[in-house]
């Protein structure tokens, strides 16, 4: 069998950056998470999810906490997914970027955030990423010796286009750190890691921030894993914890041979593409 032991860190996030640094290294030693072949980190795990903070916590690519996920990818001999940060770059562009690394520590995959989080919702919650943030324009699959996986960040998943132009590039896991909100949590969160793994017939993993309800921005948590046949393979509550799980990338040869849906797309009719160099 060709399984994938994972493990997703539901982590703090806390006001000083060293703490959260400090914590994420203890959450390592944690046998669950040595023994993983993939760790998980939320979006925005060294930062508190503030457009006001975003600036003030960025990091120049390979800075700090770039430098602490390579070393302990490399340490535990693990795929790293780190999350999502905070980045600058040489322009002053503020990006909401996600990094993967191998189990030597190099980084493997890098995806800045495409879809900004720019929302109104009456009695609900409101929040515009764009008054800080800068948009990506790239689709992200890496290689991995499991095969291939693709990476996006939290809004970024709302979009059907592009989980299945992952899928369509063979990527088999999709990971997805999110943060999503107390408003739009318990209505989307759990419907939408079930529904993209299902449309698309692979694996999903959703990482999110543990909930603090003193931050400025609070976290619905409740990080997730779903499965081909748009099943929860494991899923978390709202506190700090490890969601751990093993994931059958065979069951994937299964579920597309006996329920043909990719196979079985128009593409006479419709197709989905990407327009741009990846």
């Amino acid at each position: 069998m060709n399984i994938i032991k994972v493990a997703a860190l539901q982590t703090t996030v806390y006001e000083c950056k060293q703490d959260t640094h400090d914590n994420l290294k203890h959450l390592f030693e944690i046998n669950n998470v040595k023994n993983a072949d993939l760790v998980t980190l939320p979006e925005m795990f060294n930062c508190p999810y503030d457009t006001q903070r975003f600036r003030a916590y960025a990091e120049p690519p390979q800075g700090e906490t770039w430098r602490i996920c390579s070393q302990l990818a490399a340490e535990n001999g693990v795929y790293l997914s780190a999350g999502s940060i905070p980045e600058e770059d040489e322009t002053g562009q503020i990006f909401n970027t996600a990094y993967v690394f191998d189990r030597k520590g190099r980084e493997i995959a890098k995806h800045r955030k495409v879809h900004l989080f720019d929302i109104n919702i009456t009695g609900g919650q409101y929040f515009k990423e764009s008054d800080t943030l800068t948009a990506g324009d790239k689709i992200t699959i890496f290689d991995t010796e499991f095969g291939k996986m693709g990476l996006c960040i939290c809004y970024d998943f709302r979009f059907p286009e592009m989980a299945r132009l992952m899928a369509l590039q063979g990527a088999k896991v999709l990971l997805a750190p999110g943060a999503f909100n107390m408003t739009t949590g318990p209505a989307h969160w759990e419907l939408l890691f079930k529904s993209r793994a299902l449309d698309n017939q692979v694996y999903c993993i959703g990482t999110a921030p543990a909930r603090d309800v003193s931050g400025p921005y609070v976290s619905w948590g409740h990080s997730i894993i779903t499965g081909p046949w748009g099943d929860i393979i494991a899923g978390a509550g709202e506190n700090e914890c490890i969601l751990t799980a093993g994931l059958d990338l065979d069951i994937i040869k299964k579920v597309r041979q006996e329920l043909p849906l990719l196979a079985h797309r128009r593409k006479d009719i419709y197709n989905v593409e990407v327009y741009n160099d990846n």
